[in-house]
Protein backbone atom coordinates (compact mmCIF):
# COMPACT_ATOMS: atom_id res chain seq x y z
CA UNK A 1 0.00 0.00 0.00
CA UNK A 2 1.34 3.64 -0.97
CA UNK A 3 -0.67 6.73 0.17
CA UNK A 4 1.08 9.71 -1.56
CA UNK A 5 -1.06 13.13 -0.46
CA UNK A 6 0.48 16.53 -0.11
CA UNK A 7 -0.05 16.10 3.65
CA UNK A 8 1.70 13.33 4.28
CA UNK A 9 3.51 9.87 2.34
CA UNK A 10 2.59 6.35 3.54
CA UNK A 11 4.55 3.07 2.10
CA UNK A 12 5.99 0.17 3.16
CA UNK A 13 9.59 0.12 2.58
CA UNK A 14 11.91 -3.28 3.36
CA UNK A 15 10.67 -4.03 6.36
CA UNK A 16 9.15 -0.63 7.66
CA UNK A 17 5.31 0.46 7.33
CA UNK A 18 7.04 4.21 6.78
CA UNK A 19 4.71 7.50 7.38
CA UNK A 20 6.35 11.03 6.55
CA UNK A 21 4.21 14.01 7.31
CA UNK A 22 4.83 17.00 4.77
CA UNK A 23 2.82 19.83 5.99
CA UNK A 24 6.38 21.54 6.55
CA UNK A 25 5.16 25.23 5.72
CA UNK A 26 2.65 24.49 8.82
CA UNK A 27 4.26 22.85 10.82
CA UNK A 28 2.87 19.60 10.01
CA UNK A 29 -0.44 20.69 11.89
CA UNK A 30 -2.44 17.44 12.71
CA UNK A 31 -5.21 17.63 10.31
CA UNK A 32 -8.14 15.52 9.22
CA UNK A 33 -6.42 14.07 6.34
CA UNK A 34 -3.35 13.31 8.46
CA UNK A 35 -5.58 11.41 11.17
CA UNK A 36 -7.68 9.06 8.78
CA UNK A 37 -4.93 8.31 6.77
CA UNK A 38 -2.83 7.06 9.60
CA UNK A 39 -5.81 5.35 11.01
CA UNK A 40 -6.27 3.33 7.62
CA UNK A 41 -2.56 2.65 6.75
CA UNK A 42 -1.90 1.64 10.47
CA UNK A 43 -5.22 -0.81 10.65
CA UNK A 44 -3.44 -2.33 7.64
CA UNK A 45 -0.25 -2.66 8.59
CA UNK A 46 -1.08 -4.50 12.08
CA UNK A 47 -2.13 -7.59 9.79
CA UNK A 48 0.58 -7.23 7.48
CA UNK A 49 3.36 -9.97 7.90
CA UNK A 50 5.61 -8.34 5.58
CA UNK A 51 5.64 -5.01 7.96
CA UNK A 52 7.89 -5.82 11.15
CA UNK A 53 6.84 -2.07 12.54
CA UNK A 54 6.39 1.41 11.99
CA UNK A 55 8.08 4.45 11.17
CA UNK A 56 7.22 8.22 11.54
CA UNK A 57 9.08 11.03 10.47
CA UNK A 58 8.60 14.43 8.97
CA UNK A 59 9.93 15.92 5.89
CA UNK A 60 11.04 18.63 8.25
CA UNK A 61 14.40 19.61 10.36
CA UNK A 62 11.94 22.42 11.79
CA UNK A 63 9.04 20.64 12.93
CA UNK A 64 7.99 17.33 13.80
CA UNK A 65 4.42 18.17 14.35
CA UNK A 66 3.95 21.40 15.95
CA UNK A 67 0.23 20.39 17.34
CA UNK A 68 -3.28 20.54 15.32
CA UNK A 69 -4.81 22.08 13.02
CA UNK A 70 -5.88 25.40 14.92
CA UNK A 71 -7.05 26.94 11.81
CA UNK A 72 -9.66 24.60 11.11
CA UNK A 73 -10.77 24.17 14.50
CA UNK A 74 -11.29 27.97 14.89
CA UNK A 75 -13.40 28.12 11.81
CA UNK A 76 -15.49 25.43 13.35
CA UNK A 77 -16.20 27.37 16.20
CA UNK A 78 -16.69 30.48 14.62
CA UNK A 79 -19.56 28.81 12.11
CA UNK A 80 -20.74 26.96 15.14
CA UNK A 81 -20.27 23.50 13.56
CA UNK A 82 -19.18 22.03 17.13
CA UNK A 83 -20.25 18.42 15.71
CA UNK A 84 -17.44 18.70 13.05
CA UNK A 85 -14.75 19.51 15.64
CA UNK A 86 -15.78 16.52 17.97
CA UNK A 87 -15.65 14.54 15.31
CA UNK A 88 -12.45 15.08 14.55
CA UNK A 89 -11.23 14.67 17.90
CA UNK A 90 -13.04 11.34 18.60
CA UNK A 91 -11.23 10.40 15.86
CA UNK A 92 -7.44 11.62 16.83
CA UNK A 93 -8.07 9.92 19.99
CA UNK A 94 -9.29 6.67 18.60
CA UNK A 95 -6.03 7.29 16.62
CA UNK A 96 -3.56 7.82 19.74
CA UNK A 97 -4.99 4.87 21.70
CA UNK A 98 -4.36 3.15 18.38
CA UNK A 99 -1.08 4.08 18.24
CA UNK A 100 -0.67 2.92 22.00
CA UNK A 101 -1.83 -0.21 21.24
CA UNK A 102 -0.32 -1.03 18.25
CA UNK A 103 1.22 -4.87 18.25
CA UNK A 104 4.39 -4.15 16.80
CA UNK A 105 7.00 -1.87 17.36
CA UNK A 106 5.98 1.83 16.35
CA UNK A 107 9.06 4.08 16.38
CA UNK A 108 8.63 8.23 16.11
CA UNK A 109 11.38 10.29 15.13
CA UNK A 110 10.66 13.46 17.50
CA UNK A 111 13.34 15.50 16.03
CA UNK A 112 12.64 19.37 15.71
CA UNK A 113 9.04 20.42 17.51
CA UNK A 114 6.73 18.40 18.91
CA UNK A 115 4.07 19.70 20.71
CA UNK A 116 0.29 19.42 20.94
CA UNK A 117 -1.31 16.59 18.33
CA UNK A 118 2.48 16.12 17.11
CA UNK A 119 2.63 14.35 20.62
CA UNK A 120 -0.56 12.58 20.29
CA UNK A 121 0.99 10.50 17.55
CA UNK A 122 4.41 10.23 18.64
CA UNK A 123 4.79 9.72 22.41
CA UNK A 124 1.95 6.97 22.45
CA UNK A 125 4.37 4.75 20.49
CA UNK A 126 6.80 2.26 21.69
CA UNK A 127 10.06 3.22 20.70
CA UNK A 128 10.18 7.27 21.20
CA UNK A 129 13.31 8.80 19.27
CA UNK A 130 14.35 12.51 20.26
CA UNK A 131 17.23 14.57 19.42
CA UNK A 132 19.64 17.31 20.33
CA UNK A 133 17.08 19.37 18.45
CA UNK A 134 13.74 18.09 20.05
CA UNK A 135 11.40 20.67 21.52
CA UNK A 136 8.70 18.92 23.15
CA UNK A 137 5.81 20.69 24.66
CA UNK A 138 2.21 20.57 25.75
CA UNK A 139 1.22 24.27 25.73
CA UNK A 140 -2.47 23.94 25.34
CA UNK A 141 -3.46 26.02 28.41
CA UNK A 142 -1.72 29.54 26.35
CA UNK A 143 -4.57 28.82 24.22
CA UNK A 144 -7.63 27.76 26.11
CA UNK A 145 -7.28 23.95 25.85
CA UNK A 146 -6.08 21.23 28.27
CA UNK A 147 -2.81 18.51 27.36
CA UNK A 148 -5.42 16.46 25.17
CA UNK A 149 -4.79 13.33 22.62
CA UNK A 150 -3.49 11.39 25.62
CA UNK A 151 -0.93 13.95 27.11
CA UNK A 152 -2.86 14.36 30.41
CA UNK A 153 -2.02 10.73 30.67
CA UNK A 154 1.64 11.05 29.54
CA UNK A 155 2.04 14.19 32.16
CA UNK A 156 0.72 11.71 34.78
CA UNK A 157 2.74 9.23 34.02
CA UNK A 158 5.72 12.00 34.75
CA UNK A 159 8.55 11.62 37.72
CA UNK A 160 7.28 13.61 40.50
CA UNK A 161 5.03 16.68 40.03
CA UNK A 162 6.58 17.38 36.90
CA UNK A 163 3.01 16.29 34.95
CA UNK A 164 1.72 19.49 36.97
CA UNK A 165 4.37 21.41 35.91
CA UNK A 166 4.93 20.66 32.22
CA UNK A 167 0.73 20.68 32.01
CA UNK A 168 -0.01 23.85 33.68
CA UNK A 169 2.85 26.00 32.15
CA UNK A 170 3.40 24.66 28.46
CA UNK A 171 7.09 24.35 29.56
CA UNK A 172 9.12 23.25 26.54
CA UNK A 173 11.65 20.17 27.05
CA UNK A 174 14.63 19.55 25.04
CA UNK A 175 15.59 15.81 23.90
CA UNK A 176 17.15 14.86 27.26
CA UNK A 177 14.12 16.62 29.79
CA UNK A 178 11.71 14.38 27.46
CA UNK A 179 13.54 11.45 27.81
CA UNK A 180 13.52 11.98 31.84
CA UNK A 181 9.64 12.98 31.67
CA UNK A 182 8.98 9.55 30.28
CA UNK A 183 7.57 11.09 26.85
CA UNK A 184 10.84 9.75 25.19
CA UNK A 185 12.74 6.55 24.98
CA UNK A 186 16.30 6.91 23.40
CA UNK A 187 18.48 10.05 22.65
CA UNK A 188 19.90 10.02 18.81
CA UNK A 189 21.94 12.59 17.80
CA UNK A 190 20.56 14.61 14.31
CA UNK A 191 23.52 13.28 12.08
CA UNK A 192 22.76 9.43 13.06
CA UNK A 193 18.88 9.39 12.40
CA UNK A 194 19.63 8.80 8.14
CA UNK A 195 21.52 5.76 9.09
CA UNK A 196 19.34 4.40 11.97
CA UNK A 197 16.62 4.65 9.49
CA UNK A 198 17.89 2.70 6.83
CA UNK A 199 19.30 0.35 9.28
CA UNK A 200 15.70 -0.45 10.76
CA UNK A 201 14.28 -0.08 6.80
CA UNK A 202 16.62 -2.91 6.04
CA UNK A 203 16.37 -5.49 9.15
CA UNK A 204 12.84 -4.58 10.80
CA UNK A 205 14.47 -5.08 14.33
CA UNK A 206 14.05 -2.21 16.68
CA UNK A 207 16.82 -3.89 18.53
CA UNK A 208 19.21 -1.48 15.90
CA UNK A 209 18.54 1.50 18.22
CA UNK A 210 20.83 0.55 20.60
CA UNK A 211 23.69 0.89 18.32
CA UNK A 212 22.76 4.87 17.44
CA UNK A 213 21.67 6.36 20.67
CA UNK A 214 23.78 8.22 23.34
CA UNK A 215 23.11 8.68 27.35
CA UNK A 216 20.68 11.17 27.09
CA UNK A 217 22.31 14.67 28.95
CA UNK A 218 21.46 15.60 32.37
CA UNK A 219 17.93 16.80 32.34
CA UNK A 220 17.33 20.39 33.73
CA UNK A 221 14.15 19.05 35.05
CA UNK A 222 15.59 16.47 37.14
CA UNK A 223 17.86 19.02 38.71
CA UNK A 224 14.44 20.92 39.56
CA UNK A 225 12.49 18.18 40.35
CA UNK A 226 12.19 18.24 44.27
CA UNK A 227 11.74 22.10 43.90
CA UNK A 228 8.58 21.78 41.56
CA UNK A 229 7.40 18.81 43.43
CA UNK A 230 6.77 21.03 46.29
CA UNK A 231 5.16 23.58 44.86
CA UNK A 232 3.31 21.59 42.23
CA UNK A 233 1.48 19.04 44.85
CA UNK A 234 -0.86 22.28 46.20
CA UNK A 235 -4.25 20.94 46.06
CA UNK A 236 -5.56 23.41 43.55
CA UNK A 237 -4.44 26.08 40.70
CA UNK A 238 -4.83 28.95 43.15
CA UNK A 239 -2.57 27.23 45.77
CA UNK A 240 0.23 26.50 43.00
CA UNK A 241 0.10 30.00 41.91
CA UNK A 242 0.33 31.60 45.06
CA UNK A 243 3.35 29.26 46.25
CA UNK A 244 5.24 30.73 43.01
CA UNK A 245 4.62 33.91 43.70
CA UNK A 246 7.04 33.60 46.83
CA UNK A 247 9.65 31.98 45.03
CA UNK A 248 12.52 33.89 43.73
CA UNK A 249 13.61 31.05 41.26
CA UNK A 250 13.62 32.31 37.66
CA UNK A 251 11.82 28.58 37.30
CA UNK A 252 9.20 29.79 39.69
CA UNK A 253 9.17 32.93 37.78
CA UNK A 254 8.51 31.71 34.66
CA UNK A 255 6.01 29.56 35.60
CA UNK A 256 4.08 31.67 37.36
CA UNK A 257 4.32 34.33 34.88
CA UNK A 258 3.11 31.36 32.24
CA UNK A 259 -0.15 30.78 34.86
CA UNK A 260 -0.89 34.53 35.21
CA UNK A 261 -1.50 34.29 31.12
CA UNK A 262 -2.93 31.30 30.49
CA UNK A 263 -6.96 30.56 30.97
CA UNK A 264 -8.59 30.26 33.81
CA UNK A 265 -11.26 27.63 32.47
CA UNK A 266 -8.15 24.82 30.91
CA UNK A 267 -5.90 25.53 34.10
CA UNK A 268 -8.49 24.42 36.53
CA UNK A 269 -9.68 21.64 33.83
CA UNK A 270 -6.22 20.92 33.27
CA UNK A 271 -5.29 19.64 37.07
CA UNK A 272 -8.43 17.83 37.09
CA UNK A 273 -7.27 15.74 33.84
CA UNK A 274 -3.86 15.33 34.70
CA UNK A 275 -4.64 14.07 38.49
CA UNK A 276 -7.31 11.73 37.02
CA UNK A 277 -7.30 9.67 33.69
CA UNK A 278 -5.45 6.52 35.54
CA UNK A 279 -5.38 4.54 31.83
CA UNK A 280 -4.99 6.17 28.68
CA UNK A 281 -8.59 4.97 27.88
CA UNK A 282 -10.22 7.17 30.86
CA UNK A 283 -7.69 10.11 30.40
CA UNK A 284 -9.00 10.15 26.67
CA UNK A 285 -12.70 10.34 27.64
CA UNK A 286 -11.76 12.50 30.47
CA UNK A 287 -9.65 15.46 27.51
CA UNK A 288 -12.94 14.24 24.91
CA UNK A 289 -15.46 15.33 27.64
CA UNK A 290 -13.64 18.61 28.03
CA UNK A 291 -12.71 19.17 24.21
CA UNK A 292 -16.25 18.33 22.93
CA UNK A 293 -17.35 21.76 24.53
CA UNK A 294 -14.62 24.21 24.21
CA UNK A 295 -15.46 25.24 21.47
CA UNK A 296 -19.26 26.49 22.42
CA UNK A 297 -18.45 26.97 26.38
CA UNK A 298 -14.69 27.47 26.60
CA UNK A 299 -11.42 29.91 25.82
CA UNK A 300 -10.32 28.04 22.46
CA UNK A 301 -11.69 30.02 19.62
CA UNK A 302 -10.49 33.17 21.56
CA UNK A 303 -6.81 31.37 21.91
CA UNK A 304 -6.85 30.93 18.76
CA UNK A 305 -8.13 33.77 17.46
CA UNK A 306 -5.26 35.65 19.59
CA UNK A 307 -2.25 33.29 18.68
CA UNK A 308 -2.71 32.45 15.28
CA UNK A 309 -5.53 34.58 13.61
CA UNK A 310 -4.94 38.15 15.11
CA UNK A 311 -1.65 37.35 16.43
CA UNK A 312 -2.13 40.15 19.50
CA UNK A 313 -1.58 37.97 21.85
CA UNK A 314 -3.76 39.04 24.00
CA UNK A 315 -6.39 36.97 24.57
CA UNK A 316 -9.61 38.13 26.25
CA UNK A 317 -10.89 34.88 28.50
CA UNK A 318 -14.31 34.34 29.91
CA UNK A 319 -13.19 34.73 33.47
CA UNK A 320 -10.14 37.21 34.74
CA UNK A 321 -9.23 34.91 37.27
CA UNK A 322 -8.86 31.59 38.79
CA UNK A 323 -11.58 32.58 41.74
CA UNK A 324 -13.61 34.14 38.93
CA UNK A 325 -14.36 30.66 37.32
CA UNK A 326 -17.94 29.17 38.72
CA UNK A 327 -17.95 25.80 40.17
CA UNK A 328 -20.91 25.29 37.58
CA UNK A 329 -18.67 25.80 34.70
CA UNK A 330 -15.87 23.23 35.76
CA UNK A 331 -18.79 20.21 36.37
CA UNK A 332 -20.10 21.42 32.81
CA UNK A 333 -16.87 20.87 31.20
CA UNK A 334 -15.68 17.96 32.81
CA UNK A 335 -19.36 15.97 32.74
CA UNK A 336 -20.14 12.78 30.82
CA UNK A 337 -20.09 13.92 27.23
CA UNK A 338 -23.73 14.45 25.76
CA UNK A 339 -25.22 11.51 23.95
CA UNK A 340 -22.60 9.27 25.91
CA UNK A 341 -18.70 9.22 26.06
CA UNK A 342 -16.74 7.91 23.15
CA UNK A 343 -15.64 4.61 23.63
CA UNK A 344 -11.21 4.57 23.63
CA UNK A 345 -10.62 1.80 24.90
Amino acid sequence: MVVAEEDLRARVEGRVGYITLTRGKVLNAVNRTIVDRMTEVLAAWAEDPTVALVMIDADSEKAFSAGGDLSAMYHFGKSGDYQSGNDFWRDEYRLNAMIDRFPKPYVPFMDGIVMGGGVGISAHGSHRIVTEHSVVAMPECAIGLIPDVGGSYLLRQAPGRLGEYLGLTGTRMNGADAVYAKFADHYVPRERLADLKARLIETGDVGEISRFEVAAPASDLEARLFDIARIFSGPTVEAIRDMLAEDEAEWALKAHEAISKASPISLLCTLWAVRGGRSLPEALRNEYRFVSRVLEHGDFVEGIRAVIIDKDRNPKWRYAALEAVPQCTLCQMTAEAEGGDPDFG
